[in-house]
């Protein structure tokens, strides 16, 4: 596949939405490690919309490693993990301060057709709110099977998969006795994504783009 290069000259500030502690990391964590490295004037903002003091401990390590020397911002929100639905008003309050803030030329999100309570609502929200951005959905694998055709893909060094992949097994012990949460299938499911687009090491992590604009 011939790639559509981002211009790192023009991106100046990538907004990161998460439902909970370790969502962004597993949906894009190689791709966030690769352009920290390539584009070192972009300035990352994470907003996590739920998490307790560990899951926030664990988040911050992770983006720590993931940003090592650049510029970014983790913010953990506090709203119930699995409830989003019935704080959807709040939640909308919530994303509507962050479209205030700083303004970002690219948001990363859950996919709208996500499962997962929790992240289709930030789904939604980041569409309804964000109108005018361009945005990109990551994929998470779980239970449910809900894995989807993506159709923007970023090729992977093997340098970048083996960094996501250390800091989701030695960042988030919290999370290591959910039977999902394996080395194994992360790399799988990087290996898969790579395959799909033809990346020359065989990895590369998937996204969702609804609308794109071409300049």
């Amino acid at each position: 596949m011939h790639p559509f290069t981002l211009d790192p000259a023009k991106m100046r500030r990538v907004l990161c939405i998460g439902a909970h502690c370790d969502d962004v990391e597993i949906g894009a964590g190689a791709t966030l490690i690769a352009w920290s490295q390539r584009c070192p004037g972009v300035r990352f903002d994470w907003v996590l919309f739920s998490g307790d003091d560990q899951r926030e401990a664990e988040s911050r390590a992770a983006a720590a490693r993931i940003h090592v020397g650049g510029d970014y911002s983790v913010r953990v929100l506090r709203f119930r993990g699995s409830y989003f639905p019935a704080e959807y008003g709040a939640i909308k309050d919530a994303m509507e301060a962050l479209r205030d803030g700083p303004e970002p030329d690219l948001v990363l999100t859950h996919r709208l057709e996500d499962r997962h309570q929790d992240h289709r609502v930030l789904a939604e929200l980041t569409w309804g709110t964000f109108r005018r951005h361009q945005i990109l959905e990551y994929e998470i694998p779980k239970y449910e099977g809900d894995l989807g055709q993506p159709n923007v893909y970023v090729p992977l060094d093997e340098t970048h998969v083996t960094a996501k992949l250390a800091l989701l097994m030695e960042c988030f012990p919290s999370q290591r006795h959910r039977a999902w949460f394996t080395e194994d299938l992360f790399r799988g499911h990087l290996r898969l994504r790579g395959i799909e687009c033809n990346a020359p090491s065989g990895f590369a992590e998937a996204f969702y783009a609804r609308k794109l604009t071409v300049d």
